[in-house]
């Protein structure tokens, strides 16, 4: 979601709720490549990615890791990418025969759990929908005084908690819908009255507005000029227009099932396995694309950008579509990605509701047993995840909730941005200090998109990955260690942050400890994590003799 679609309502304008910004970083650029810059020498709170290489990695070998990257779906051709996809060696491309009898048909680079030999799902809705959908016809018409017993008591609370939600998000959604489109309306008559398309601020300040309307939203609209100019303003508007429009049309419609009659599985068989297509890019691939280039876009071709990892293998796992991801699927998309040789799980995705958190769970417990490591990004919603849910985690339950054990070798990671101050994390990110790990950059992220192109984007989801290619980094340098020594260097060897940091829970700001919203208190550090795993591996390499 771009900045128009984090507007928030501050004040009416005439009948109408109006909006402002709410912003997830300064407003200025940060230096290009600067997750990977060192603090110290750059001046940028980066991981210290290249100081790495240029004094600790320079003329040794590595070992190439293969890192999965279960999302929306990845531009195999990328010129940033392509040379370092994932190929499955005992497939044969276009035969159309399970050659090497794993289940999944020409499964060249990954698989796609959320498509067909017809079709490919692209838009889906919330999990909540679903539960709705589920729930509503035993419980739209129930009483807190109907009789219930305790399994249906709960599931009736759920159902509550549901349509609460629910009737929430619409609301939002149908003004943010609204808002944005109301704003466009009324930008369109000032460019058309203008004869200009793109006017900058001096141009806006010498226009007389024909009404109180057109007032309200120059009014609105110049500081955001201001840090940019009107064309992109106007770009990220649209943008806005169709989030909004996606989640009411789509992710938000009870009436809107596209699982049904598309994808060809059994959807009520969660253990069922073997469905889906070989294509990993599918109808919008910008997300996992751009996922996938912060793990390790190529660092030696001179174009594009500079991944964090340079010996890497990314296999592609379409799992997640426009919408809330489906927990067969991901449970799927992590068994199939250990199956074939993943030894990083990359997944920047979540949602708050679960509709079967059981077959993920075992799935994850395979994952572990097989001694790959998950990294998973905590989050865009400025939450506690210690007091609200954000699924998958590493928590494994009983059916009553209560916990049963945890994936030791997963790690949640929050996003900040690059400066070292109070306002070191991002605004948006969710945070908590038993439930997410480590922090990393996820602001300002410039990395691969479709077609060979190149985008900024924010979020956990950038994140995530920053640390998955940190642990694609140490392996394939040292790919004797287990998953937990990995993940054990990347938690000890992150930079302290001593200064209290900006957060917002409960309506409230607060100014809290980067050790209070996380168990590491820091941000992940490649040149002391690579100094660490060498001392964690000549440790163990003694201790074997």
């Amino acid at each position: 979601m771009n900045r128009i679609g984090k507007l928030v309502y501050t004040a009416s304008l005439l009948s109408l709720p109006f909006l402002t910004f709410a912003q997830n970083s300064k407003d200025e650029k940060p230096k290009d490549n600067w997750q990977n810059l060192d603090l110290k020498s750059d001046g940028v709170f980066g991981i210290s990615t290249e100081k790495a290489y240029k004094e600790l990695l320079k003329g040794k070998n590595s070992s190439p890791v293969i890192v999965s990257i279960i999302d929306g779906g990845i531009d195999e051709e990328h010129e940033d990418l392509k040379k370092i996809m994932w190929v499955n060696s005992k497939e044969i491309p276009g035969n159309g025969i399970d050659d090497d009898k794993n289940g999944y048909i020409d499964d060249i680079n990954g698989w796609n759990f959320i498509g067909s030999a017809k079709v490919n799902i692209h838009h889906d809705n919330m999990e909540l929908i679903r539960l709705i959908n589920k729930y509503q016809p035993k419980y739209a018409s129930a009483l807190n005084s109907t009789p219930f017993n305790e399994k249906e008591r709960k599931e009736f609370q759920l159902y509550q908690k549901l349509v609460t939600d629910y009737m929430a998000k619409l609301q939002s959604a149908q003004m943010g819908l609204q808002n944005t489109t109301m704003i466009k309306k009324y930008l369109d008559e000032i460019t058309s009255s203008m004869n200009n398309q793109n006017p900058t601020l001096d141009d806006l300040n010498d226009f007389k507005p024909s009404n109180d309307m057109q007032s309200q939203v120059i009014k609105f609209i110049k500081p955001e000029i201001k840090k940019s100019d009107f064309k992109k303003f106007y770009e990220e508007l649209l943008d806005g227009i169709k989030y909004y429009g996606t989640e009411v049309k789509y992710h938000l419609n009870v009436d809107f099932d596209p699982r049904k009659d598309s994808v060809g599985d059994d959807y009520s068989n969660s253990n069922e396995r073997i469905y889906g297509n070989n294509d990993i890019t599918g109808p919008d691939a910008e997300h996992g694309t751009h996922v996938a280039g912060i793990v390790s876009a190529i660092r030696s071709n001179d174009i594009g950008i500079k991944g964090v990892a340079n010996n890497v293998r990314i296999m592609g796992v379409r799992t997640v579509p426009d919408g809330d991801e489906r927990d067969k699927d991901v449970a799927n998309a992590i068994r199939y990605s250990v199956d074939n040789g993943a030894k990083i799980l990359n997944m920047s995705f979540g949602k708050s509701y679960t509709w079967d958190k059981k077959v993920v769970d075992e799935a994850i417990k395979y994952a572990v047993s097989k001694g790959a490591l998950l990294v998973h990004a905590a989050g865009n919603d400025s939450k506690n995840t210690e007091k609200e849910d954000n699924f998958p985690t590493r928590l494994f339950t009983d059916s009553t909730g209560v916990t049963m054990g945890t994936a030791d070798a997963w790690i949640e990671v929050g996003a900040t941005g690059w400066t070292n101050d109070e306002d070191l994390v991002a605004t948006f990110s969710n945070f908590g200090g038993k439930t997410v790990d480590v922090f990393a950059p996820g602001v300002k992220i410039n990395s691969t998109m479709p077609g060979s192109k190149y985008k900024e984007n924010d979020g956990t989801s950038m994140a995530a990955p920053v640390v998955s290619g940190l642990a694609a980094l140490i392996w394939s340098h040292y790919p004797k260690l287990t998953a937990i020594q990995v993940k054990d260097i990347i938690m000890k060897s992150v930079t302290l942050v001593e200064q209290k940091v900006k957060i917002k829970e409960d309506g409230d700001n607060k100014r809290v400890l980067l050790s209070e919203i996380s168990v590491s208190g820091g941000v992940v550090n490649a040149y002391n994590a690579l100094l660490l795993a060498e001392k964690t591996n000549l440790s163990a390499n003694s201790k074997s003799k």
